[in-house]
């Protein structure tokens, strides 16, 4: 199937433990984008996006539906690779139609989304109740889902148009999870007959939504239209390459955004990074540059304060520390990123002295990359290089001339250490608070 050349597409990744700020670089893309696609994960996402100015603003936090929908004239999809909670989509979707958007017209979803049913939410809850050291799972049944996928017993978006097929597989598969829930976990059975009427309900709603997308994607191409893939999560929570077992259960890499649409990897022409200026995490894992974020003088209180790092989807507090270098190469490195858009720079506002994570002690050896497996990043032991800090203010600032020189040299050093060129520094939520260096679209 021939692809029009002049067409390209972007993937956006977020290279540490999620929450880097990749709603808004998707929103701010869009302007040069004629589609927005989703490829992995499900509603454990969560994306804020500011837009408008005044009494004119909104913000909308989207779990599932891609971040282009806030966009008039943006096609949007979910690929395959999404795990769907369709109750949560349409509840989403209603939400946006209240605020005046225009959006089944423009959302098209993969007819081979797994489906998130009432079982895989009990068996996420009650597994994490039961665990003596928590993953930090958000309970929605993203993991049991993806392992049905695995086990091959998922029941699909498709599965739904066949009634009686559906509730043959539907009884198996609840049968068998129910006996799970009640004789190992000590939970609650889940009713059949309420998920089937619930499962009927929703294929009514969903039908002029289904589509293959695969197919829309290579002919979106095929007219010329430039797609943007919208990762969720990071790549440190990679179900593969993350700190596992402390990650999410789905594949956060750009390699995703092929296998979780359909299209081959000669589509995806950029790979842009986001990442930023320092680092944080939700939930559990370890967390090698981790400060303390309770004690005001703390820098580590100021990037929790000052960044209002409160978990979109989870409300809980994000655990924040220094830059780590030594992660984003390893996220360099999976990826194959392109470029790299720098978030939240403001937050380091006011801070003396900025320590960056260049590397680790592990077992009496000096390593530059960030091992793989949880243990492994537990025993890290950080190396910091030190560098000065600015007291100008940098919040809004739109050129790189504009920004402080020890702004700059330190954006200068993170670039440095991990071998990738800065494309993008945001310096505040809305879209206008950007420095552009390269244009991902250019």
């Amino acid at each position: 199937m021939a692809k029009n050349q002049a067409a390209k597409n972007v993937v956006v990744i977020g290279t540490q433990w999620g929450d880097e700020g990749k709603g808004k670089i998707v929103d701010w893309l869009t302007d040069h984008a004629q589609g927005v696609v989703r490829f992995q994960g499900g509603h454990n996402a969560g994306h804020t996006l500011v837009v408008g100015q005044g009494d004119a603003q909104r913000v909308y936090k989207l779990n599932l539906v891609p971040s282009g929908i806030v966009r008039s004239g943006i096609n949007c999809y979910i690929g395959n690779g999404v795990v769907l909670d369709v109750g949560h989509l349409l509840g989403e979707i209603a939400a946006l139609e209240k605020d005046g958007l225009e959006v089944k017209n423009r959302l098209k979803v993969s007819s081979g989304c797994p489906l998130i049913l009432s079982h895989h939410v009990a068996l996420d809850t009650a597994r994490e109740a039961k665990r003596a050291v928590k993953i930090g799972t958000t309970g929605k049944g993203i993991g049991p889902t993806y392992e049905d996928k695995v086990s091959r017993r998922a029941l699909r978006v498709y599965d739904l148009f066949y009634p009686e097929r559906f509730s043959e597989k539907l009884r198996e598969v609840m049968d068998y999870h129910n006996f799970v829930l009640t004789n190992y976990l000590g939970a609650k059975v889940v009713d059949f007959n309420q998920q089937y009427d619930a499962s009927m309900q929703h294929a009514i709603a969903l039908k002029p939504m289904i589509s293959d997308i695969s197919v829309d994607l290579y002919a979106a191409n095929a007219k010329g239209d430039n797609l943007l893939f919208e990762g969720a999560q990071g790549t440190l929570l990679d179900i593969d390459h993350g700190t596992y077992p402390y990650v999410t259960s789905s594949n956060c890499i750009a390699g995703q955004a092929s296998a979780g649409t359909g299209v081959g990897a000669n589509m995806l022409h950029y790979v842009l990074g986001i990442t930023k200026a320092y680092t944080t995490r939700v939930g559990g894992g370890p967390f090698p540059s981790e400060l303390d974020i309770d004690t005001e003088s703390s820098p580590g209180f100021q990037m929790s304060d000052k960044g209002k790092e409160i978990g979109t989807v989870t409300k809980r507090k994000r655990r924040c520390g220094w830059f780590d270098a030594a992660a984003l190469r390893r996220s360099a490195m999976i990826n194959g990123l392109t470029g790299l858009c720098i978030t939240k720079l403001d937050v380091l506002d006011g801070i003396k002295e900025l320590n960056i994570c260049v590397g680790y002690e592990l077992d009496g050896k000096k390593i530059d990359v960030l091992p793989i497996g949880a243990d492994d990043v537990a025993g890290c032991k950080p190396i910091y290089e030190t560098v000065a800090g600015w007291t100008e203010n940098t919040f809004g600032v739109k050129t790189w001339d504009g920004l402080p020189k020890n702004a700059q040299n330190y954006l200068k050093r993170l670039e440095a250490l991990c071998g990738v060129p800065i494309a993008i520094v945001s310096t505040g939520p809305e879209r206008d608070e950007t420095i552009v260096i390269e244009h991902p679209f250019a």
